[in-house]
């Protein structure tokens, strides 16, 4: 038997791993919502469920997550999912909030990005054959619109919109009804429903200087408009083909590109990367109509292929050149949030179908993906690490979760609950074999 003593911690503790410190902010973060829960019993399983999506099991569906917190069925977690008395916009409040006390910055960047999520069948709401980055082609998903929130501390999910097509699902009032759509429910554009997202979070009080986004957004005129009349300055990626203001006529951007003089580009970095900082060319074109605007078409040039990306800029003060770039290479952090949020919490692993249990379970994940965010960053050595002589690099959201499984969670196992669980999973799997199989020899 393996026993976790204090001299572990204290070990643990020298490396710029505190595992008493990661065990008081996952607690920090469990009782910003624990209010929300009017009874004992959903709050102490939607601990069940946060911890579980820390764990390192293989699965983090009800199932896997019930058997984790030594529960004999996976009903407890179904029930916290679908039927109990909890609203999961006031928890997504609290996780929007703890992400912006514990990391927020003036600078701070807010992302807006659609992720999609497989799935089989026709039943899980919002689910239709369309185009999902996370496939890189049209499959059978669900698509949902997230914000993200980036400084110079880290970054997290703090917000997210489930997108309904307009034909196959907005249109079909029923099948709305039968996944559990709120009445009144009207279809909403992936940029609309960012819109909605960043004006809650700045109504909210989060700390943000400037709103990055692709293309899908950036082409978008009203949301341009609202960020303009908040005031937060944008870098939105845009079509080549996007015309832009000059000349006292619309431009395309990739035409207007064509003329800057090879003086004008300036070799610079967008940021860090994996395999170091993010070189490429840039140049910006001013494209204001009237003085005292600050607008400019930013131009980032691949140094290997010559590629160009194209950058719509806004913003209420004057800037330089290099914060644009800045924040242009900030986007990557809102695809770093969706990769770590479904490799290391299991944002994508839920087996729920309708609007509440979809809408409950993806909070819980922000707020699991958040903790550990919030633990990596109060590990890391206040003075940035130097690549060329550390010896090793800072810990990173995927160690401390591993660190804090390793370090932190005990599980006590019953062995009668174990093989209860285990039971009740092989008797549902009987009961699925036996429909599938009734319903092939009646078709057959």
């Amino acid at each position: 038997m393996f026993v976790r003593t204090t001299e572990d911690r204290a070990v643990a503790a020298g490396d710029s791993v505190n595992p008493v410190l990661w065990q008081s902010i996952l607690d920090d973060a469990l009782t910003r919502i624990a209010a929300r829960f009017a009874r004992v019993e959903p709050r102490t399983t939607a601990k069940d469920l946060v911890t579980g999506l820390l764990s390192g099991i293989g699965r983090k569906n009800c199932w896997w997550l019930a058997e984790h917190a030594g529960h004999g069925t996976p009903d407890k977690l179904q029930r916290l999912l679908r039927t109990a008395k909890w609203d999961a916009d006031d928890v997504r409040d609290d996780v929007r909030a703890y992400v912006a006390d514990e990391l927020g910055h003036p600078d701070g960047v807010l992302i807006p990005d659609e992720t999609g999520f497989l799935k089989k069948g026709l039943g899980s709401v919002g689910v239709q054959r369309q185009y999902t980055g996370t496939a890189g082609r049209i499959e059978n998903a669900q698509v949902a619109m997230f914000l993200a929130y980036a400084t110079p501390l880290g970054h997290a999910l703090i917000d997210r919109r489930l997108y309904l097509p307009q034909k196959s699902w907005c249109a079909d009032t029923d099948r709305c009804a039968t996944a559990g759509v709120p009445d009144g429910t009207v279809f909403t554009t992936k940029p609309m429903l960012a819109k909605q997202a960043i004006l809650d979070a700045l109504a909210a009080g989060v700390q943000a200087r400037w709103v990055t986004a692709d293309e899908v957004y950036g082409g978008d005129p009203k949301l341009r408009d609202a960020l303009q009349d908040n005031r937060i300055g944008y870098v939105l990626a845009v079509a080549c083909d996007h015309r832009v203001p000059a000349f006292n006529t619309k431009i395309r951007a990739d035409v207007l590109a064509a003329g800057v003089p090879n003086r004008s580009w300036q070799r610079m970095s967008a940021g860090p990367g994996a395999k170091g900082p993010r070189f490429y060319a840039w140049a910006w074109v001013d494209i204001a109509e009237t003085a005292g605007e600050y607008r400019w078409l930013l131009i980032r040039k691949n140094l290997t292929t010559g590629e160009l990306a194209f950058y719509r800029c806004w913003s209420p003060v004057p800037v330089t050149l290099a914060d644009l770039v800045r924040v242009a290479g900030t986007r990557w952090a809102v695809e770093e949030c969706f990769q770590t949020g479904k490799d290391q919490v299991g944002l994508d692993q839920y087996q729920v179908r309708g609007w509440t249990g979809w809408h409950r379970f993806i909070t819980l994940a922000m707020l699991a993906l958040a903790a550990l965010t919030v633990m990596a960053a109060k590990s890391r050595p206040a003075t940035p690490a130097d690549p060329e002589s550390d010896t090793h690099i800072a810990v990173t959201v995927a160690e401390v979760r591993r660190l804090f499984n390793a370090l932190v969670t005990v599980v006590t196992r019953d062995a009668a609950r174990t093989l209860r669980c285990s039971l009740w999973r092989r008797k549902v799997q009987a009961t699925a074999r036996r429909s599938h199989y009734s319903k092939r020899l009646t078709t057959g």
